[in-house]
């Protein structure tokens, strides 16, 4: 008799969870790097036993533009094509890890998420895996995937965090690393500074000193004194709208469900000259 699918009543699982009913999900290898490596030249020479390699750049992501920065969301019909490749159904609970301590993972998280397709990222990442890797490409069998509209509720544009930013009852957080709020990185972002009136809230914060996501309840009181106990909505971007689902993944953990993704982040703001930014470090 089959064994029943994990079930994925929370944003994460664990090593051990995931290793009892490894056969009933699609394990996924999100693995992609801001410096240039090759995720899947990664993912070729070892990973989790099953896994297929999603590609950020063309699988999670559309063409890059002005407008919509580096890393806009694909079209529902390219999304579900590429889901279908890889071996995903419509009613197939997901599992995906990377080795960034869920920072590109949650990407692919937050859309599924957001569709209510039954998704968690694997806690702890490659480290946690108590098993043997598996070496060499993974071809699944491909699967319907019926395309959905992406919600608009759960996603901003500039416009719309324009106005967030200016609103008592919204909090707008950043997901950069300190120094790229308060600077910028040249070469990487299109100018220095941040969003006025963000708070600064880097996605590596969330992971306690094991790699793992911190406990809810230490989650719920960083963000509640980031102003989302008071805040109908919470939008969190980064810089192309990656890291930032880390901060929603955390915010999931805590029990926050009022967020959303600005997806164009600060590489759609910054480059954009008339849009504000401000400089410095978060003062509030």
């Amino acid at each position: 008799m089959p064994r029943p699918p994990l079930t994925l009543p929370r944003p994460l699982v664990t090593a051990d969870g995931l290793a009892e009913r490894r056969d009933t999900v699609a394990l996924v290898d999100a693995r992609w790097y801001l410096d240039g490596r090759s995720g899947h030249r990664a993912y070729l020479g070892g990973h989790l036993p099953g896994a297929v390699w999603v590609d950020l750049d063309t699988d999670l992501s559309g063409a890059p533009s002005a407008d919509g920065g580096r890393h806009p969301l694909p079209t529902p019909d390219g999304f579900a094509a590429a889901m279908s490749r890889l071996g995903i159904g419509d009613d197939t609970p997901v599992v995906v890890y990377d080795d960034a301590g869920g920072s590109i993972a949650a990407r692919l998280w937050w859309m599924l998420h957001v569709l209510d397709h039954p998704v968690a990222v694997l806690d702890g990442g490659m480290a946690a895996w108590p098993g043997r890797l598996e070496v060499g490409e993974v071809t699944p069998t491909a699967r319907p995937f019926t395309p959905r509209a992406w919600p608009a509720g759960r996603f901003a544009d500039a416009d719309a965090v324009d106005r967030y930013r200016r609103e008592r009852r919204s909090v707008v957080l950043d997901a950069r690393a300190p120094s790229r709020y308060e600077g910028g990185q040249p070469g990487l972002d299109p100018r220095p500074g941040h969003i006025p009136g963000a708070r600064s809230a880097p996605w590596a914060a969330n992971l306690d000193p094991s790699g793992r996501l911190a406990a809810p309840d230490v989650l719920a009181a960083r963000y509640a004194s980031l102003g989302a106990d008071d805040a109908e909505l919470v939008v969190a971007y980064c810089g192309s709208g990656v890291t930032a689902c880390h901060d929603l993944l955390a915010l999931a953990a805590a029990g926050r469900t009022a967020t959303a993704l600005f997806v164009g982040s600060w590489s759609a703001w910054g480059a954009d000259p008339d849009r504000p930014a401000e400089t410095g470090p978060d003062r509030r």
